[in-house]
């Protein structure tokens, strides 16, 4: 954007705005009162374009329109403002998981419940066309579009993104070429279900809650927003919870256990999906693989469980 965005609020007759955050996305303001509505928000998207958030708004739509039991976003309007495209949104409602654990207004045990209950809701949706619809990561075309079933879909992700992105995944993995193959053959194998809304990338701050750890609202749909098996958001959440703090395998073991249990088939099928998120996931942020994610990402391998789900 070549100007201030709230001198573009302020001419759309939002006077009063305040900044919410700035991410790799984009910028968000609150808009305050103004023609436009009350309590909404503005989105100033760094390289999404109207063509690109369409599809966003349509999921939003069918997402909402299933009245899950917290609030979701959705897309009022989309505007232009020279070269940016601005979204206009309801603002949602609630404090984020990490703020509240941070403030220690909230125990862990309780952020946790917190998450069980979002997992719970999501794995009783059910996903439309809308939702099969979406790209995820980076890619340009739905992550469904030429499968029919979901470990076709994502099978089928991981090949290309470790083709991508293979030369810093086969510095951290030497032996990658092996475990491209059995992840690939393991997941086309996956059973067959009816597709939920799988949110992709359930984490603190992407939940919202009241001080008692009620969910009130859920945020950052379409990072890895599809169609699938809801094991998917349980097994990535487990890691996602505290991915970097001195505590952050203990969470996850503890979680994994909670949400897949200690063994079975669940459990095998959630520590697969661990590895797709690791292959496909890696590079989500730096192509090189010189940051965190890419580490965190790669360190799923070192896994004997994991590896032992892959039949390694």
């Amino acid at each position: 954007m070549t100007t201030d965005p709230t001198t573009t609020y302020a001419r759309w007759g939002h006077h009063h705005t305040r900044p919410l955050g700035q991410g790799m996305e984009g910028t968000v303001h609150h808009l305050g009162p103004g023609p436009l509505g009350q309590d909404l928000i503005a989105k100033a998207w760094h390289t999404r374009n109207a063509h690109d958030l369409r599809p966003l708004q349509a999921f939003y739509d069918e997402l909402t329109d299933q009245h899950p039991p917290f609030a979701t976003p959705r897309i009022l309007h989309i505007r232009h403002h020279d070269d940016t495209t601005i979204t206009i949104e309801p603002h949602l409602p609630g404090t984020a998981l990490n703020t509240l654990l941070h403030q220690g207004t909230l125990t862990h045990a309780r952020a946790q419940d917190t998450f069980t209950r979002v997992l719970s809701a999501l794995s009783h949706t059910r996903a439309g066309a809308a939702t099969r619809a979406l790209p995820v990561l980076d890619e340009s075309r739905p992550l469904w579009q030429g499968h029919t079933t979901w470990g076709q879909a994502l099978a089928a992700l991981v090949q290309r993104r470790t083709e991508r992105f293979a030369p810093s995944l086969r510095a951290a993995l030497p032996d990658l070429d092996t475990l491209l193959r059995a992840l690939t053959e393991r997941l086309r194998r996956t059973p067959d279900r009816s597709a939920r809304i799988v949110h992709g990338d359930l984490c603190p701050p992407n939940i919202l809650a009241t001080s008692e750890g009620e969910p009130t609202a859920v945020l950052d749909w379409g990072f890895h927003t599809t169609a699938g098996d809801p094991l998917f958001d349980t097994a990535t959440a487990a890691g996602f919870y505290d991915m970097y703090g001195p505590r952050a395998r203990e969470f996850d073991d503890a979680l994994l256990a909670r949400w897949a249990g200690e063994s079975g088939p669940e459990r095998e099928r959630a520590l697969v999906y661990r590895a797709a998120y690791g292959l496909a996931g890696a590079n989500a942020y730096s192509q090189v693989g010189d940051d965190g994610h890419f580490a965190w990402c790669v360190r799923t391998f070192e896994r004997p469980q994991v590896r032992a789900a892959l039949g390694l």
